[in-house]
C-alpha cells in the first residue's frame, strides 16, 4: 500500500521525529511512503537517518506548481475556484497567511497530479498548517483520503482553517492529550472526525540508560538542546542562571541550536557577565546530539508562551535527555507536564520565571537523592509511553486501515 507524507520542509533539523516517524511506519506495516515536500529546505545539517529520505524526496517547484495549477483550472475549474475562495475567505483578516496558503495550494496541485499517477491511497500530513491544507486540496482534486498530525504552533498560532481541515479529514493526530483538547475546542465538540492521540517518541534502544546525578561540588554541565527562538525562552534561562545563588554558579550551559537570537543570546550572556560560564555549539547532528547528551549532567529546556501563542508541543529533545539518564527540569506549558511529571520524572517551573526556573535548577543540585529517583522514573515512563516504535506501528495501524 502505498501512502503519501507532506511536509513543509524536507530535511528540517530540528525535525527528527518525522524522520522517526517514516523509518517506522514502513518497518511496521505493508506500506510504501511517497515523500513530499512543499518547500525547498533551508538547513544545512542533514542527519545521516535523514539523507536517506532525501534521495527518495519530491519537492515542488514554481513551475511545476504553475503549469499543475492551469492543468486543474482546465480541467477541474470549479473546484480549483472553490478551493482559492474557501482558502480566501478564511483567512481574509490574515493576509501575511494568506498569500502563503494561496501558493499552498498551487503547489499541492503538482503534488497531487504526481499522487493519482503513483496510486496513493492515503496522504498524511506533518503539522495542521500548510502540509494540511496541501493534502485537503490534494484531496478535492483526486479525492484521495487525508490525515493529519498536530504538533504544537501548527494549531496554536492560528485556527483560520482548522476546522475545515479537522472536518475534511479521515481522522486527525494530536501529539498529546493538551493538543486534543484543544483542536475539540477549536473544531467543535461535536466533531465527528475520529482523534488518535499518537507520542511522538524515541528509540529506547539507541539511548544507552546511563544514570547520573549533578555533581556534589566542581563544575554543573548542564545542556540545553533547541533553536535559538524566542519560544524556547533561552532570554529566561541566561537571567536564571545569572541572578541565581551559590549553587547555580556552578553550571556551565552548553547551548546547541541555530537561529535568528544567537547575537542578542551572545551579548546578554556578556551584559549579565556569565558568558565565560555559557558556549554555543550551532547546529549538531543527531550523533553529536547523542555525544552531548552523554557528557552532560543536567539538561534545562526553558520554553515559553510567546504573546502571538506561540509555543511548543511536546519536545522530543526532553525524551532523548530522559532516555539516557539525565535530570531534566522544563517549563509548565502545553503538552510538557504529559511527559515531564513535576516532582515525579523532572522538576517543572513556571514559563517565563527566571526565579522559579532557578528555584528547580536549584532543586534538581541540592537533592541527588530524589533527582535519581526521577531518573529512574522518567526512563520508565519513556520506554512505556514515548517510544517510537510502538508508536510507529501505531501510525501504521491508522494508515493501514484506510487502505
Amino acid at each position: 500500500m502505498r501512502i503519501a507524507y507532506i511536509v513543509s520542509r524536507f530535511p528540517h533539523v530540528s525535525e527528527t521525529f518525522i524522520v522517526r516517524e517514516l523509518n517506522g511506519v514502513e518497518r511496521a506495516g505493508d506500506i510504501e511512503i511517497a515523500l513530499f515536500s512543499l518547500f525547498a529546505p533551508v538547513d544545512e545539517t542533514i542527519h545521516p537517518d535523514a539523507a536517506l529520505w532525501v534521495e527518495r524526496l519530491r519537492i515542488g517547484s514554481a513551475h511545476g506548481a504553475a503549469a499543475a495549477t492551469l492543468r486543474w483550472l482546465v480541467r477541474r475549474p470549479l473546484v480549483m475556484l472553490g478551493a482559492f475562495l474557501r482558502v480566501g475567505w478564511a483567512y481574509r483578516r490574515r493576509p501575511r497567511l494568506l498569500w502563503r496558503a494561496l501558493l499552498t495550494l498551487t503547489v499541492a496541485s503538482a503534488h497531487a497530479r504526481t499522487i493519482r499517477e503513483l496510486g496513493v491511497r492515503h496522504v498524511h500530513a506533518h503539522y495542521a498548517t500548510y502540509p494540511a491544507l496541501a493534502a485537503w486540496m490534494c484531496r478535492r482534486l483526486t479525492a484521495v483520503p487525508y490525515s493529519f498530525t498536530a504538533h504544537a504552533h501548527d494549531i496554536f498560532l492560528d485556527q483560520s482553517f482548522l476546522a475545515t481541515l479537522v472536518r475534511d479529514a479521515d481522522f486527525a493526530v494530536p501529539i498529546s492529550a493538551f493538543n486534543l483538547r484543544f483542536i475539540r475546542e477549536h473544531a467543535g465538540e461535536d466533531e465527528p472526525t475520529p482523534l488518535h492521540v499518537v507520542h511522538c517518541g524515541v528509540d529506547p534502544q539507541r539511548y544507552a540508560f546511563r544514570p547520573r546525578v549533578p555533581p556534589a561540588d566542581g563544575p554543573v554541565r548542564a545542556l540545553c538542546v533547541a533553536s535559538l527562538q524566542g519560544y524556547k525562552g533561552h532570554r529566561v534561562l541566561l537571567h536564571a542562571l545569572a541572578g541565581a545563588g551559590d549553587a547555580l554558579r556552578r553550571v556551565r550551559l552548553d547551548l546547541v541550536g541555530s537561529g535568528a537570537l544567537r547575537g542578542e543570546l551572545e551579548d546578554l550572556a556578556i551584559a549579565l557577565g556569565i558568558a565565560g560560564r555559557v558556549r554555543f555549539h550551532g547546529p549538531l547532528t543527531e550523533p553529536q546530539v547523542l555525544a552531548m547528551l552523554d557528557v552532560a549532567d543536567l539538561f534545562v529546556l526553558p520554553s515559553i508562551i510567546e504573546p502571538t501563542g506561540f509555543m511548543e508541543g511536546i519536545p522530543v529533545v526532553l525524551m532523548e535527555a530522559m532516555a539516557v539518564g539525565m535530570p531534566v527540569v522544563a517549563t509548565r506549558l502545553s503538552g510538557v507536564p504529559e511527559l515531564v511529571r513535576d516532582g515525579e520524572t523532572g522538576l517543572l517551573a513556571e514559563q517565563g520565571d527566571p526565579q522559579s526556573l532557578a528555584a528547580a535548577l536549584e532543586l534538581t543540585l541540592r537533592d541527588p537523592i530524589a533527582a535519581g529517583r526521577r531518573v529512574a522514573a522518567a526512563r520508565r515512563l519513556v520506554e512505556r509511553d514515548f517510544d517510537v516504535r510502538a508508536s510507529a506501528r501505531r501510525m501504521a495501524e491508522l494508515l493501514g486501515s484506510r487502505g
